[in-house]
């Protein structure tokens, strides 16, 4: 497979939440190879440590827990530092773990809008002025198609997801004016060695394979792929919107 290289991507700064492994790790590599500078923050340091080895280019990481949002402020701040102010944020972080429903403890709720979604809104919040600044900025937020499917076994992680596409809307409409893109990828079941280790048994692929309009099983890297694109100069009139990598399995 031949992918697209973007020439407005060679020397932008890149801030990414959850980097170290599956879809994250790819989206690291992906604007590695585009020339990018890119910054992560991962709570995974050994993991993080060995993708910036492996990876060729500019890649610099910061250990943090993102549900400690002081940490997160504090880790951005070195980045910047490092390799200076975010031209791109990506929001990837974030764990589906299953929980039934009868289960969920309010404690347990609040822990993963902690892990899954308030950590998206304070990071825009911690690079914005710097794109405002710029006069120029985009920002990709993670979705999910979990909830376009209805799916069932994790309602926590579902409703968080779902609010990913509200966060998204009004951060492009109160950044739009300074020119800053606000857009969410919305990837399908990727094929991730998380997904393969603990839920892909061949019946599971099977029922999903009669669900997608394509055959084949997604890979991180054409979520990676939109992701750059959405970066680019090439969507400098992309804002507000779902941009989705699923198969057509909606």
């Amino acid at each position: 497979m031949t992918f697209a290289s973007y020439p407005s991507l060679k020397e932008k700064t890149v801030n990414m939440t959850g980097g170290a492994s599956g879809i994250g790790a790819e989206i690291v590599a992906a604007f590695a190879a585009q020339g990018a500078r890119v910054g992560f923050v991962d709570l995974d340091a050994e993991g993080s440590a060995a993708l910036a080895a492996k990876t060729e280019g500019d890649v610099s990481f910061e250990t943090c827990d993102l549900r400690d949002i002081d940490a997160l402020r504090i880790a951005f701040a070195s980045l910047k530092s490092r390799i200076g102010p975010a031209d791109i944020l990506v929001n990837n972080a974030a764990r589906d773990d299953r929980h039934d429903w009868k289960d969920v403890t309010p404690e347990y709720w609040d822990e993963r809008m902690a892990t899954n979604l308030r950590h998206m809104f304070f990071a825009i919040q911690a690079v914005a002025p710097d794109m405002i600044a710029a006069g120029s900025g985009s920002i990709v937020n993670i979705g999910s198609n979990s909830w376009w499917e209805t799916g069932g076994g994790f309602p926590a992680y579902a409703t968080a997801k779902s609010a990913v596409h509200g966060l998204t809307r009004t951060m492009a409409r109160d950044l739009g004016d300074h020119r800053i893109r606000v857009n969410t990828v919305v990837p399908g079941w990727i094929m991730t060695e998380r997904q393969k280790e603990l839920w892909a048994s061949p019946e599971a692929l099977e029922k999903h394979r009669d669900r997608q309009c394509l055959p084949d099983l997604i890979e991180p890297v054409y979520v990676a792929r939109m992701v750059v694109f959405l970066a680019s100069d090439d969507a400098a009139m992309c804002t507000a919107n779902n941009y989705m990598v699923e198969a057509g399995s909606i």
